[in-house]
């Protein structure tokens, strides 16, 4: 175990230490494009899936509700951290965008450097980023991160000699639906990732083979039940939402070792899985 307390410039080293948010029991479901869930069923859920990270060893540090704000459960979309400090980002759908103020304070709290805020018209959310490597995350732009996005956080992170490199994404269902990068597009292991095809941009496609990179390509089933949104603990060893069984199915097949969770509510009814209800802090 490292003595270090934040540091994550990879998808899949170690997950030792993790910020996840209670999830808030009343606002404004269909304005944040949520299905209604049962609140004691969303508060168990998130309960159960904190018991889980604990039980295979992450120090899981849980933050307070935000009351209305729905959304903010989903504790990936509104910062990241690299290898020296943290980034509180700024979102681009507007039920959101308070979201990274209380990220900055977490990390305040917790004493992580912030290397800075995006502002103004520099959108990213968290879920479009993707380590492909320690010097290179890839940013998917959509309609919730944008050029100026991307370009603010290569910026912060070019004094630790971190290159960004940017993805066009499709339209999709457009702009009133999520569509994050970490939306089609997850890793199981350094060399084997789970993708679904018909929303990965060809060049993404194209980089991956040529790092020699082995990928599961699962169907509109798996897609849509959440089988690419998938949270690596460490290499061969992840975190998933039970609803999938072929993508669970074909990552067994492969050695990779999966632990499911219900979320029945917390996940499916808001669109977000297990990467983006977590923060990484430290992957070592």
């Amino acid at each position: 175990m490292t003595s270090a307390s934040f540091g994550v410039t990879s998808m899949v080293a170690p997950l030792q230490r993790v910020l996840v948010r209670k999830p808030a029991t009343t606002g404004d479901w269909d304005g944040a494009g949520w299905r209604t869930p049962d609140a004691a069923t969303l508060e168990r859920q998130h309960e159960q899936l904190v018991e889980l990270l604990d039980g295979l060893g992450v120090e899981v540090i849980v933050a307070d509700a935000l009351p209305e704000l729905v959304d903010a459960v989903y504790m990936h979309d509104s910062s990241l951290v690299s290898g020296s400090g943290a980034v509180a980002l700024n979102m681009a759908k507007t039920v959101r965008q308070t979201e990274p103020g209380h990220a900055r304070a977490e990390f305040e709290r917790l004493g992580i450097p912030v290397l800075g805020t995006l502002e103004g018209d520099a959108y990213l959310d968290g879920g479009d980023h993707f380590y492909l490597d320690d010097r290179t995350v890839a940013i998917g732009l959509g309609y919730r991160t944008n050029r100026r996005g991307a370009a603010a956080l290569q910026e912060l992170l070019a004094p630790e000699g971190i290159h960004v490199e940017t993805y066009d994404m499709p339209h999709d269902q457009g702009p009133d639906y999520v569509l994050h990068l970490q939306s089609f597009l997850s890793a199981a292991t350094e060399d084997l990732y789970v993708v679904f095809e018909p929303l990965a941009p060809v060049r993404l496609l194209q980089d991956l083979k040529a790092r020699g990179i082995e990928w599961i390509t699962i169907d509109e089933e798996s897609y849509h039940a959440m089988g690419c949104n998938i949270l690596p603990v460490r290499p061969g060893v992840v975190v998933v939402v039970d609803g999938a069984p072929k993508v669970r199915q074909a990552l067994e097949a492969k050695g990779v070792e999966v632990h499911a969770y219900d979320g029945t509510d917390l996940s499916l009814k808001g669109d977000g899985g297990p990467t983006c209800l977590t923060a990484p802090l430290l992957r070592a």
